[in-house]
């Protein structure tokens, strides 16, 4: 089985134009998606102007640039063709140096990273959310896209969080032998 051409057969019927409208849990959940990925943006945004890491830095600006924004604006798109009003949206981030906030007013590099991986991972998991909950075959594909986008960001994010030693993991478990 091959996930692609699953999905190119399910969103073949739908290029001729002929769609239903959306229905509310789809209105819903991309509505949701456009608010988490936009306010999730903004803390980004916020990270890359007090973080001091390179590698972090280059992170931060890779999943604004290359996962979020693309993410964002092509939700924005899809909501506006399909008649779905939008909810009013906070301005960017200025760009700027603000390293010099004093200690326990900002964020450590390690949280941020933490922070970050967090979002990426509820992002998959909404993304999914969306994906089966969704009854246009477009919708879907949508949040699967929206799903491999994420993931693919996740394995070079995990890697640089393991390399730092900031990935946060359980302890093993090793059960008691009676």
């Amino acid at each position: 089985m091959n996930i692609m051409e699953v999905l190119n057969d399910a969103i073949k019927p739908f290029l001729d134009g002929e769609k239903p409208p959306l229905n509310v849990g789809e209105v819903m959940n991309l509505w949701f998606y456009l608010t988490a990925t936009e306010q999730t943006m903004r803390g980004e945004q916020v990270s890359y102007n007090i973080v001091e890491d390179l590698e972090l830095k280059e992170k931060l600006k890779e999943v604004i640039n290359d996962v979020h924004g693309p993410i964002f604006a092509e939700l924005i798109e899809f909501l506006k063709a399909e008649g779905v009003p939008l909810p009013e949206a906070s301005p960017d981030k200025p760009i700027g140096d603000f390293r010099n906030i004093p200690e326990g007013s900002k964020l450590s590099d390690e949280e941020i990273a933490s922070l970050l991986s967090f979002n990426i991972v509820l992002g998959i998991n909404y993304a999914c959310r969306g994906m089966t909950e969704a009854v246009r075959p477009d919708v879907a594909a949508m949040f699967a896209k929206f799903q491999m986008k994420k993931f693919t960001y996740a394995i070079t994010l995990k890697d640089l969080l393991m390399r730092k030693g900031w990935l946060k993991a359980p302890p093993y478990f090793k059960p008691e032998v009676l």
